[in-house]
């Protein structure tokens, strides 16, 4: 699936922390693979101060990360239950409609 940094950044904010033992391996497996590698933090000049981060054009660049069945799972339930519990914020909407707008749209 291609995600920008920002899509990357905020599915790392959505992840669960806890879960069975598959389901925590899936996610950390999921975050090695969204988290900006050190190559990523020179090229797109990425700087954190605090929760908030900010980084030059190049980080709007779509990057394909390999998201499994099992994973893409996970990161639906986690927004479905942020929706419903009217957690969502607007840096949310584009992960949304990636994975669960996508999804009933697969379903259909």
């Amino acid at each position: 699936m291609e995600l920008n940094l920002k899509d990357r950044i905020v599915l790392l904010n959505v992840l669960p922390r806890q879960g069975d033992m598959a389901t925590v391996r899936i996610v950390r497996d999921l975050q090695n693979s969204l988290a900006p590698s050190e190559e990523e933090f020179r090229e797109f000049e990425i700087k954190q101060d605090g929760n908030q981060y900010a980084w030059n054009e190049k980080g709007m660049a779509p990057k394909e990360i390999k998201i499994g069945a099992r994973a893409r799972q996970i990161v639906v339930d986690a927004l479905t239950t942020m929706d419903k519990a009217k957690q969502l914020t607007a840096d949310h909407l584009s992960v949304y409609e990636k994975f669960v707008e996508a999804k009933h749209d697969s379903d259909s």
